[in-house]
């Protein structure tokens, strides 16, 4: 049962390249074509390939439709979490998850700094558009016509002296962040707080959340903090694996 279940399923990346008619699929398994007509019925009764008029088979309607439910029921946050949490306890400092969501950037999962200095920031709050590391990193990844059609919008507050004061120094700041794929807000938003961002990406490798760690200059200062980059790369990398179904979760226990 597994080897023809094994087969079967060899057959979904085969029409992935494109439609094969019987003798094809039966040659790239190995098989008679009994046997892989067999399975191609199988398929085909699931919704999962489709036979078309000149007998070439190809993938069928369901298989996207399984695929897409299967995206849209993801959380995110769940898949991430005990990666942030290890992330909290390798370095001590404040972890962030953000997504972007009709016009704003939330945070939807923090793990709190072991040190007394803590953050004010909140768990469904949107943060600070035009400085905030993770918003960078987010609206980067939007079409151009997109970034320019919502830097123009935006206002700009200056937070401190270090904000992104104007919608060209802000496409700027999302074109530098788009081509090094991690960003940073050192001081833009609250003078004493530094933080570094990475990119969580889907399969198709679009960012669909951002991860960071924050932490006051009391604490580490921006070029300390800065150190840590690989291991929040290394960290999203991680947990775009597992969302993307590239990688296998780790074990926990």
């Amino acid at each position: 049962m597994s080897q023809t279940v094994d087969r079967a399923l060899s057959i979904l990346p085969l029409l992935a390249r494109g439609p094969a008619d019987l003798g094809q699929v039966a040659d790239a398994l190995g098989v008679h074509k009994s046997t892989a007509l067999r399975l191609l019925r199988t398929l085909h009764e699931h919704g999962l390939v489709y036979r078309q008029e000149d007998q070439r088979y190809r993938l069928g309607a369901r298989l996207f439709a399984l695929a897409q439910e299967a995206v849209e029921n993801l959380d995110i946050r769940e898949i991430a979490h005990p990666h942030l949490v290890r992330l909290n306890e390798e370095t001590g400092h404040t972890v962030h998850l953000a997504v972007h969501e009709e016009g704003e950037v939330l945070y939807i999962d923090k793990v709190d700094s072991r040190y007394p200095v803590r953050m004010y920031s909140r768990i469904g709050k949107p943060v600070a558009i035009t400085v905030a590391a993770v918003a960078k990193l987010l609206l980067a990844d939007l079409p151009e016509p997109e970034r320019r059609a919502l830097a123009a919008k935006l206002d700009y507050p200056m937070y401190t002296s270090r904000s992104i004061p104007n919608a060209a120094a802000f496409l700027q700041e999302l074109a530098t962040v788009r081509e090094q794929g991690w960003a940073t807000d050192l001081g833009g938003h609250e003078e004493s707080i530094n933080c570094v961002a990475a990119p969580v990406r889907g399969a198709d490798g679009r960012v669909v959340a951002a991860m960071s760690v924050s932490a006051p200059n009391v604490v580490v200062t921006a070029d300390e903090l800065l150190t840590l980059l690989p291991l929040v790369r290394r960290t999203a990398d991680a947990i775009s694996g597992e969302y993307s179904g590239t990688t296998a979760p780790k074990d926990t226990a």
